[in-house]
């Protein structure tokens, strides 16, 4: 596979390799793995025995941030995503947990229910997809036969919410029983907690709509019920104030504030924040709202946005995150540490691969040893 240019050497990047406690994570380097979507699940949700590997691989991240995971049947938008609610699913992750505890490594599970971007042909019985109001996407979502228009969604019932927080709570306790280290509520990128703090996608007259602070109130319930079963300090919040993925809208600072403000409380073990999608533009304004949040935020902060070893550096010797995620990074380079350690060239990511199909693009991208 072809190689990036050298990484930069006019910074130390000594930092990235010192220890952090996130909350009960105490990680060994400042570099994670970011949650990737890959669709390499078995049909059932269950994860594939080449996700073992996979994760495997990897496990001298400092914290491995798993694949978003449905939390319920209809939480699944996508075909073969991974599920964690049901025996088989458990016993599935339970391998990969094991292999990479037994070389190292840490691992959580990020939590997700995607809301309304589903299909009908990919929900239990056919249902229409929930969101916060039957507003449908503009976007699309991957199914058997390919790429389809997401199906219109039915607005959630104000008491169907405490069922939805109950699934959140048993994710979580499954999440335990596979040997997850701690969870992450995915509530970004356009899924269904970021649906609820969007105005333009949420237009509930309830407690869950409305004010900023109505809009952000479930993001933060799900979190609580994720710390009432393992504890905050085990429980990460992802957020993407400037995502525009799946439909949704910069520049909702007065949104994504509240949100921030109702977590500041729980004591979480992190928040974790989308600074820019590789390939987008981030503008001034959305660089400064970004600040603002972080400036804003009590704990500690996880950035993730298209960094190299150097920016990365940068970034934690000034103070504006106690560690930084990658994506692309580790998923073209399982040892992306000793790769930032040593300035090793990067193995080039394949898009072709990123989503569906075999080990090609997954589990064959060489590290440094089998390089040399």
């Amino acid at each position: 596979m072809s190689t990036a240019t050298d990484l930069s050497t006019d910074i130390s990047t000594d930092i990235l390799f010192e220890p952090v406690s996130l909350g009960a994570l105490n990680l060994k380097n400042r570099v994670l793995m970011a949650p990737m979507t890959r669709n390499r699940a078995q049909p059932d949700g269950t994860p594939h025995e080449m996700a073992v590997t996979y994760y495997g691989q990897r496990a001298s991240a400092g914290l491995i941030i798993t694949e978003a995971t449905q939390i319920s049947a209809l939480g699944k938008g996508y075909v073969n995503t991974p599920g964690i609610h049901s025996d088989a699913h458990v016993e599935g992750w339970k391998a990969v947990t094991d292999a990479v505890h037994e070389k190292g490594g840490q691992v959580s599970l990020q939590l997700w229910h995607v809301g309304r971007i589903s299909h009908t042909s990919i929900s239990p019985d056919g249902q229409a997809p929930v969101a916060p109001s039957a507003i449908r996407a503009e976007a699309q979502t991957v199914v058997e036969t390919g790429p389809v228009d997401c199906s219109e969604p039915r607005a959630l019932e104000t008491d169907e919410i405490a069922g939805l927080l109950d699934d959140y709570r048993e994710a979580t306790r499954r999440a335990m029983a596979a040997g997850f280290d701690g969870v992450e509520i995915h509530s970004a990128h356009g899924y269904l907690l970021d649906q609820f703090i969007h105005p333009h996608t949420n237009t509930r007259d309830d407690r869950y709509g409305g004010s900023p602070e109505n809009r952000a109130r479930l993001t933060v319930e799900a979190a609580q019920a994720a710390a009432d079963v393992i504890g905050a300090d085990r429980v990460g919040v992802r957020l993407s104030p400037v995502g525009v993925f799946c439909d949704m809208r910069s520049g909702e600072e007065d949104s994504f504030a509240a949100v921030i403000d109702g977590l500041n409380p729980l004591g979480l073990a992190y928040l974790h924040i989308v600074e820019q999608f590789p390939g987008d533009e981030v503008s001034d304004a959305d660089v400064a709202m970004l600040e603002r949040l972080h400036e804003r935020w009590n704990g500690n902060y996880i950035a993730n946005g298209d960094f190299d070893a150097a920016k990365a550096a940068e970034w934690l010797e000034r103070g504006r995150a106690a560690a930084v995620s990658c994506g692309r990074g580790f998923l073209a380079n399982p040892d992306l540490p000793e790769r930032f350690r040593s300035g090793a060239d990067l193995n080039a990511p394949d898009a072709d691969t990123f989503y569906g199909g075999d080990e090609r693009g997954y589990t064959d991208y060489p590290s440094l040893n089998q390089s040399s």
